[in-house]
């Protein structure tokens, strides 16, 4: 094995190419959700919604679980001198448990989709969870080539595809939609079509990573070596687990949201087409989370890979200044996007879904980007620190929470109940993260002066956008059109970023040096010390 092969800097360039994929994925999967809402209404939301968390939660244990699990496990084998005969049997264990899960969970969802469609209400939504079963069955297969490509450092099949299927499945769900559109008016059809192109995306995905193996030659072996199962499926399920447990966290909430709010609001009394209506309202939130998330996740994977490099390093303070850098960059973005979403969001809703409709509530369901952005970066730096246990805990006691909260929220609030139970669970998983990492890791993540700059950031920014409000009222009428909210939407993002900016540079609530660690931080940088030179 070269040094070339495994340095440094073939490691993080293919990290670098692992986060640019990472985040073209998470930006198509938020905006392929606005066309597809305005295509097929609240109703036709709705639906696609209740059924999406079953089908991702084998995407996101797959490809962000399983195929990092399993390489990690190979490269543990190389770097301790391990024959490739043995990489080839732990690789045919794993594959074989996989087949094993695949079939278990798709027996589950196709046999069992009446049952779970009985148990949310709403019985047509079988014939979805049906088609969605079979993406289980690319999981075996998706995860060990994933796996495998990332053990031995090759990262461009691994983002190819990662992009690839989304792109498919992204063109599949809309174009599909639109044809379909012509021929039926019900809305469960169309459903199905864009359950279908997410299974064909991960195929797509499976038979590009496939063609990235032509002409490799296969050593021809004799297998006599044995090889101990339960400890490499027992380490393969746990790394798999809390290694895509902040991606599966958000999934099991809207999976929480798929057996509860719907079933709350009918037994609650409300008509059933209005509960379908209402329930694809709220999830108009998810795509603007996502958004909202994009820098945070950005910031995880880029800082995080350094904190894994730096806690080794016994010389100096090691790891504690990128997890404080981590840390305040995270809450810096988390809190804009966040406060910049609630104040804009009866207008942003309006423009992308048609209606400004439950803005208030949307309004909260905002407010879980700032948990939410501490959880993604802590638990990837606990990571670096081998700590997973004690995290998958604290995340699994959060959705019991996020359970809880629904059951007794919706019934007496109706949705915003749902909103608020979410941000209690992510809240109680994000401060719990902080108190064990600080256990571990005596560190003060940021003085009082961080956090009253930030304050004053904030205070900026409302007092800019809710001006501009009012000015821009005085111009409009009362009923606003899209295209008015098209207006309001831009100039209210436009000058509430740039206000919140303009004092974070001017305040320095970033030293310059921290912003060059930042991805894209060279132009913060540049601003800042402009604002800041001396006349």
């Amino acid at each position: 094995m070269s040094s070339q092969k495994y340095g440094i800097k073939n490691y993080m360039k293919g990290a670098l190419l692992l986060t640019i994929a990472a985040l073209i994925v998470k930006v198509l999967s938020a905006v392929y959700r606005v066309p597809y809402q305005n295509l097929v209404g609240d109703q036709g939301f709705y639906v696609y919604q209740q059924v999406y968390p079953f089908i991702s939660f084998f995407v996101v244990w797959t490809s962000s679980g399983f195929a990092v699990a399993i390489s990690k496990i190979l490269a543990d084998i190389e770097a301790r001198g391990g024959t490739y005969l043995e990489k080839r049997n732990v690789t045919q264990i794993i594959f074989n448990y996989l087949v094993f899960l695949a079939a278990i969970f798709f027996s589950l969802l196709y046999f069992g989709a009446d049952s779970i469609a009985s148990f949310m209400k709403d019985p047509e939504l079988a014939s979805l969870l049906k088609v969605g079963s079979f993406i289980a069955l690319c999981m075996p297969l998706h995860a060990v080539l994933k796996g495998n490509y990332q053990a031995e450092g090759k990262m461009k099949p691994v983002a190819y595809a990662q992009v690839f299927e989304q792109a498919i499945r992204v063109s599949i769900i809309l174009i599909g939609t639109i044809l379909l559109l012509n021929f039926t008016q019900s809305v469960y059809e169309v459903g199905k079509i864009a359950v279908f192109g997410t299974v064909i995306g991960e195929v797509a995905g499976i038979l590009l990573l496939l063609f990235f193996l032509k002409g490799k030659q296969e050593k021809k072996l004799n297998p006599t070596q044995k090889t101990a199962k339960w400890p490499i499926v027992k380490e393969v399920t746990l790394y798999s687990i809390t290694i895509s447990m902040s991606g599966l966290l958000l999934l099991c909430f809207q999976l929480v949201d798929s057996f509860t709010i719907f079933k709350t609001l009918i037994q609650s009394g409300m008509e059933p087409l209005q509960a379908m209506k209402v329930k694809g309202i709220y999830d108009r939130g998810q795509p603007l989370v996502q958004l909202g998330l994009v820098i945070a996740t950005s910031l995880s994977l880029a800082i995080v890979p350094l904190v894994a490099l730096k806690s080794k390093n016994i010389n100096g303070r090691g790891a504690a200044p990128f997890i404080q850098l981590t840390y305040r960059s995270t809450l810096i973005f988390g809190v804009a996007a966040a406060l910049g979403l609630i104040l804009v969001m009866p207008y942003v809703n309006q423009l992308l879904f048609k209606t400004d409709t439950l803005s208030q509530v949307l309004k909260l369901y905002a407010f879980q980007i700032i948990p939410l952005s501490i959880i993604l970066t802590f638990t990837a730096v606990l990571q670096g620190y081998g700590k997973l246990k004690v995290p998958m805990l604290f995340l699994a006691l959060s959705i019991g929470i996020k359970y809880s909260g629904n059951m007794f929220f919706i019934a007496s609030w109706g949705v915003v109940g749902a909103a608020i139970a979410s941000n209690i669970g992510l809240t109680f998983a994000a401060v719990a993260l902080i108190i064990y990492l600080k256990r571990i890791k005596p560190i003060q993540l940021a003085n009082q002066k961080f956090y009253g700059k930030l304050a004053i950031a904030c205070g900026t920014m409302i007092v800019v956008v809710l001006s501009v409000v009012f000015l821009l009222n005085l111009v409009f009428s009362t009923k606003l059109t899209r295209s008015d909210a098209l207006i309001y939407s831009g100039i209210l993002v436009t000058l509430g970023a740039f206000s919140f900016i303009t004092v974070v540079a001017k305040l320095r609530v970033l030293a310059e040096k921290d912003w060059f660690l930042i991805p894209l931080g060279r132009r913060m940088a540049s601003y800042q010390l402009w604002l800041n030179r001396k006349k």
